[in-house]
């Protein structure tokens, strides 16, 4: 199970942390990330982190957001700095099984101007 938190509302220009805490795996032993999805469009991905801890990320974050792992706590994070409107999205993180995709539940970000 994927429980991902730390969504809110926040003025452009602040920062917020998602976290995806993962049950019933572990994190180092996945290839994770987050997508996020704005009303009326795709699911697009954010950023990614393999097993071995290379990173990914989608050109309109670059330089803002910072995905990172915390084995200890099983836990996944998205660091999101200079955060504008058009980050407001539900934000989903992933974990890649041998089986599939497994997802969590969405956590809302709203940037205000």
């Amino acid at each position: 199970q994927l429980q991902a938190s730390g969504g809110g509302l926040v003025q452009a220009g602040g920062s917020l942390r998602l976290s995806c805490t993962v049950s019933g795996s572990t994190v180092s032993r996945n290839d994770m990330g987050w997508y996020r999805q704005a009303p009326g469009q795709e699911r697009d991905l954010v950023a990614t982190i393999t097993r071995v801890g290379n990173t990914n990320y989608a050109d309109s974050v670059k330089g803002r957001f910072t995905i990172s792992r915390d084995n200890a706590k099983n836990t996944v994070y998205l660091q999101m700095n200079s955060l504008k409107p058009e980050d407001t999205a539900v934000y989903f993180c992933y974990s890649d099984r041998f089986w599939g995709r497994k997802w969590g539940q969405g956590t809302q970000v709203t940037v205000s101007s």
